[in-house]
């Protein structure tokens, strides 16, 4: 079969299978061991339908907050995936994953290659109602597995309460209706000694 649009699609398809190897710091609610980035884009996607009633934004985009999960952490192909509390990684981990989009949005046939690599900046910028609420969902996700497992990263990493605060705060401005359980869930961390105060 000749059609070099569908073998660009198949290519890009076969690469981003690799997703399902590379794993997060998140383990598994059952603590079996560590998630992977396939899963966690899987879970995000399910908490964003599950979780829009608590949307902030009256309109919102729910096939876009979709595609964003879905696109979301493909550069992690090539750029690997970096711990939200690692501060080291952090600092080069912008020019990383832009090289990491040239090369598996480049995959793609060309106004699809715009589409999802629009998508993907658009999350990473954290500008539109979407993106936002994509931004929150994709941090309450592991949130939620960490305090399932009895804080597991957290302990790991000798998080402090003040950095999850932080990283959490995007929960407040796109689902304020939800921000005293993720409080509730820091406080009783603390308490329960999964998060250092």
């Amino acid at each position: 079969m000749e059609n070099s649009r569908f073998e660009k699609q198949l290519e890009f398809l076969i690469k981003a299978d690799k997703l399902k190897n590379v794993l997060r710091q998140t383990v598994l609610v059952d603590e079996s061991r560590q998630e992977t980035v396939a899963e966690h884009s899987w879970h995000f996607a399910l908490t964003a339908a599950t979780l829009l009633e608590y949307s902030n934004f009256p309109k919102i985009d729910m096939l876009k907050v979709l595609k964003m999960a879905l696109v979301h952490d493909l550069v992690e192909v090539y750029a690997g995936d970096t711990f939200a509390y690692d501060e080291a990684g952090y600092a080069d981990k912008e020019e990383r994953e832009k090289e990491a989009a040239d090369r598996i949005f480049g995959l793609l046939p060309e106004e699809q290659a715009a589409e999802f690599r629009g998508l993907w900046e658009e999350f990473e910028a954290m500008k539109t109602p979407e993106a936002v609420y994509a931004a929150a969902v994709d941090r309450l996700q592991p949130f939620i597995n960490n305090y399932m497992t009895r804080g597991h990263t957290w302990r790991l990493h000798k998080v402090t309460s003040d950095k999850v605060y932080r990283r959490m705060e995007v929960v407040k401005q796109a689902m304020p209706e939800l921000w005293g359980f993720v409080d509730e869930v820091i406080r009783d961390s603390i308490k329960k000694g999964y998060i250092k105060e």
